[in-house]
């Protein structure tokens, strides 16, 4: 994945930092359109899996919508220039300032996950004088068949309303004045690599449409969400999830009535392989039963393998010596900052460099100042291509 010139560049350069590879970001985006937009699906980037404005602009020019779960992820997106009709608004527990800058910015949908967050949406709405558009989450208790940290659509999560509450829904919502239900919406999980789970969904929705239908109400759209995942082990050999396949199971399996628009929410899927965390080795330090390669990239820049215990693949940049099993483990004071146990790399030594792989999404967005360390900065590689031209 990294040639010798962007290696070469490396060497100078502080770390750890986060790298891009913007020709795969824009080999991706037109998989996606091309098996997405091109059958008139519309396609919401989901900021929570990256909020870096050069990555944002290429959404933007890709012709993307946007979905936050905050706030602070509606300002960003307006700042990235996104219009206010291209952004969807979920979260199971949104304050009421953030329901304001929603309302605020006219945003396209409110994907509201509970009874009450419709009558606190219709108040707030009603005292600015405003018609919130509102696709109501559903939890369809589908399994995503990933880790249960990541897990949203089964009912034992805090998503979504619970299809025993469709009843009090329905005698609800025509009493809210400054509400339009325009559609139903669900997610249900991340890192999903399982397709058949994404084929239940559609069961679900079409039930679930149905039943919407037969008490009054037409819905305009359907939001499938997203959770599409990609290959953590072997990232250049897929380096570009089967977006053909993804796209074919809805296209298959769900009864689209005519003129409803179909949205999706896809995020890792779209960045995940483009990103990594570039490191140095700080020491090498023998245990009793393993060699320990400090590295200076933590938790702080990557939490995944802290978090829930994700594998990521790494690469050693700057050796090709025969290989060690090590544990690979950051700087931070704390026992879960380990990247990976007992893996087989080339033997390293201080100084060498390393990629720690697939970081694209969900590493520079869950970046923290914990001990307090230096924020890593980003890179990119037509930055870097254009330094090699200059020089």
């Amino acid at each position: 994945m990294f040639s010798d010139t962007q290696i070469n560049h490396f060497r100078n350069l502080k770390t750890p930092f986060y790298f891009y590879d913007m020709g795969l970001l824009d080999k991706t985006l037109e998989e996606v359109k091309k098996h997405g937009l091109s059958k008139g699906y519309h396609v919401h980037f989901a900021v929570k899996a990256n909020f870096n404005y050069k990555i944002l602009e290429k959404m933007l020019d890709a012709g993307l919508g946007i979905d936050c779960v905050s706030g602070g992820e509606i300002e960003r997106a307006v700042e990235a220039g996104f219009q206010p009709n291209q952004i969807a608004f979920a979260g199971v527990g949104k304050s009421d300032e953030e329901i304001q800058i929603g309302l605020n910015h006219g945003i396209f949908s409110f994907n509201c996950e509970s009874l009450q967050e419709l009558e606190v949406l219709n108040e707030l709405a009603s005292q600015t004088g405003k018609v919130a558009n509102v696709a109501v989450r559903l939890n369809p208790n589908v399994s995503a068949n990933t880790h249960k940290y990541i897990t949203t659509g089964l009912h034992e999560n805090k998503f979504g309303i619970h299809p025993g509450r469709f009843s009090e829904l329905f005698n609800l919502l025509p009493k809210l004045d400054s509400i339009q239900l325009t559609g139903i919406h669900f997610h249900i999980g991340s890192q999903v690599v399982d397709l058949q789970s994404y084929r239940q969904l559609c069961e679900k929705v079409n039930e679930f449409q149905n039943i919407f239908e037969e008490n009054g109400f037409q819905l305009r759209h359907i939001n499938l969400g997203g959770g599409l995942g990609i290959n953590y082990n072997s990232p250049d050999e897929e380096s570009i999830p089967d977006f053909e396949t993804f796209f074919g199971v809805f296209e298959e399996n769900l009864e689209v009535r005519p003129g409803q628009e179909i949205h999706f929410e896809l995020g890792r899927s779209i960045v995940g392989q483009c990103g990594s965390v570039i490191s140095k080795v700080l020491y090498i330090k023998e245990g009793v039963s393993t060699h320990f390669a400090v590295i200076d990239a933590g938790m702080t820049e990557l939490i995944r393998p802290a978090l829930y215990q994700a594998q990521h693949k790494i690469d050693v940049l700057t050796s090709d010596k025969s290989p060690l099993v090590y544990d690979v483990v950051g700087p931070i004071c704390e026992s879960s900052d380990t990247f990976r146990r007992g893996i087989s790399l080339p033997e390293v030594q201080r100084g060498d460099l390393v990629a720690i792989r697939s970081a694209g999404a969900y590493g520079e967005v869950m970046a923290s100042v914990y001990n307090l360390r230096d924020r890593a900065k980003a890179y990119y590689s037509d930055e870097l291509a254009e330094k090699v031209i200059t020089n």
